[in-house]
Order: C-alpha cells, then sequence, then structure tokens
C-alpha cells in the first residue's frame, strides 16, 4: 500500500483496509491539531489508489471494512468519489462498510442527494468533528464554521441515512470557558442528534498553536477533577435518541462507554462518585492521543 506520513484513523476502525485517497487536511488550521501539519493537503493519484485496491484485493481478503484517509476524502469531486467507490465495490466485493473521516467543510460541498448516491455505492459512516458546541471557543482554536454550520452538516448526513460519529474535546475552552463550552457542546450534540459521540479529553501537542498558548500562560488547562466536571455538564445536556456517548479514547481519566438516554442517569451517578474520589481515575502516564 502507498502511504505518505503518518495514517490516522478512529479505534473503531482498526481491523479495516485502509486506503489513502488524499494527503493531509483541505482546512488544517486548527490550533490543537497536529496531525497533518508535516504534509500538505492533496488528493493522490487515480491510479496510485487503483493500485492500493487491487493489492488489497489479494491480500486483504480476510478484511470487512474499508476506510478512507486522510482527514476528508468528502473533499472529493463527486465524479472522483463515485469511480472510486465503483472500483472499491468491483475489486473488494465483500465489503461491508466504508467509512471516512469528513470535516464540515467538505460535506458542505454535497448535497443530500449526492451523500445518498455515496451511500448506496456502501458509504455506511462519516466521523466528524465538532470540537465544541460554543462559537467563541470555535473561533479562537479557528476551526471551520460556527456550531450551526457544523450542526447542519452533521444532520445532513444522518438525512441521507449516513451513520454519524461526532468527536467532541473535553478541556478545548480551558478553565474560563470550561462550563460554557460544556453546556453548549451538549446543546448541539442533541440537535444534531448522531448515532455516536466520542468525547476525547484535551491534551497539548508539541508544535501546535494551542501549545504555544499554554506555555505562554495564555491557556490554561483543566485538572482532573475539573474535566470529569464538566464532562458530567456536558453529559447532563446531551438527549440522544437513541445513541452512543463514548468516552473510553485513551485521552481520558474516566472510560465511559452510555446508551442514551437508557444508561445516562448511571453514568452521571458513576461521574459523581469519581469526582468525589470513589473510583480510580487513569494515571497520567497512561493517558495519550
Amino acid at each position: 500500500m502507498h502511504y505518505e506520513g503518518n495514517i490516522i484513523r478512529p479505534p473503531s476502525e482498526a481491523d479495516s483496509i485502509l486506503i489513502q485517497v488524499t494527503t493531509g487536511c483541505s482546512h488544517n488550521k486548527c490550533t490543537f491539531c497536529g496531525v497533518y501539519k508535516d504534509k500538505p493537503f492533496g488528493i493522490k493519484d487515480e491510479c496510485i489508489i487503483r493500485q492500493d485496491i487491487r493489492y488489497a484485493s489479494i491480500f486483504y481478503r480476510h478484511k470487512h471494512r474499508v476506510f478512507l484517509c486522510d482527514g476528508d476524502s468528502l473533499i472529493l469531486p463527486q465524479a472522483k468519489l463515485i469511480s472510486l467507490f465503483k472500483d472499491i465495490n468491483e475489486n473488494l466485493p465483500w465489503i461491508s462498510r466504508i467509512g471516512t473521516y469528513a470535516n464540515a467543510k467538505s460535506i458542505a460541498r454535497k448535497s443530500v442527494s449526492e451523500l445518498k448516491e455515496l451511500k448506496e455505492r456502501g458509504l455506511r459512516i462519516i466521523h466528524m468533528g465538532l470540537e465544541s458546541g460554543d462559537d467563541e471557543t470555535l473561533k479562537r482554536v479557528k476551526k471551520w464554521g460556527d456550531s450551526t454550520t457544523i450542526i447542519e452538516q452533521g444532520r445532513k448526513v444522518t438525512e441521507a441515512g449516513i451513520k454519524l460519529f461526532v468527536t467532541v474535546i473535553s478541556g478545548l475552552g480551558g478553565r474560563d470557558g470550561s462550563l460554557i463550552h460544556a453546556e453548549k457542546t451538549g446543546i448541539a450534540l442533541t440537535r444534531m442528534n448522531p448515532q455516536y459521540v466520542g468525547v476525547l479529553s484535551l491534551m497539548p501537542i508539541e508544535n501546535t498553536e494551542l501549545c504555544a498558548q499554554i506555555n505562554k500562560g495564555e491557556f490554561d488547562l483543566l485538572s482532573p477533577e475539573e474535566t470529569l466536571k464538566e464532562l458530567r455538564v456536558m453529559l447532563q445536556h446531551t438527549e440522544l435518541n437513541p445513541g452512543y456517548f463514548y468516552a473510553n479514547h485513551a485521552s481520558n481519566y474516566l472510560p465511559l462507554r452510555a446508551r442514551l438516554p437508557r444508561d445516562k442517569q448511571k453514568t452521571l451517578n458513576l461521574i459523581d462518585s469519581a469526582i468525589k474520589g470513589e473510583v480510580n481515575l487513569t494515571p497520567e502516564w497512561l493517558r495519550g492521543l
């Protein structure tokens, strides 16, 4: 397989065939993200992509999912995506699901009918970063679009019948903006109503703009207790009908996996116990991205 740079994929795609169709991220300005700083955004040559699909057809017949990398393959023109999906379907006919990362910027370029067209050809799940429902936080971290715009794009995905996995970042509002970030993020998730929510806890990455702000004393990281309190507020304001609320990423102090609305109160009670010190938290040396 022809991979350029580090390949990032969601934990749920660990056993998927990873096909890199773009390099980097078309936005690549978020202050907290250092994933794609080492490579410019670009669309890979179709011949290279076809070679990778042929390789997968020979050596990955035991894998039943495909994940398209890097940051936002949906930025490709619709005709190119249709051709790509046709190639996957013809050469990997046993594949049950195609997934991809996509940001609101790339989804905004697609109509609902175009997304439905991709769904008919195997696109079953899109992973999209909301990060925060608070517009001031989004503006400060240089995320593309405001909360209303991102919510609209997420709703477009679900309207097309594609499952939506939305990630948010606890601590992204800093200490001063913590509770408003948590509350508005929960409200935004409720409005979007994705099938899956994944909460990560902010961990500074070297050589990012946010890390420089932390080092200058311009941004305050939350303590473990403050992070738990923020998580509680976020969950309290999140209503999914139904949906999964995950906080089991390696960055989190308290691993959570809740089906909402069924497990909401039980999970809030668990967070309360953790805040009181009655539940062991993940030690710093075991946290990671």
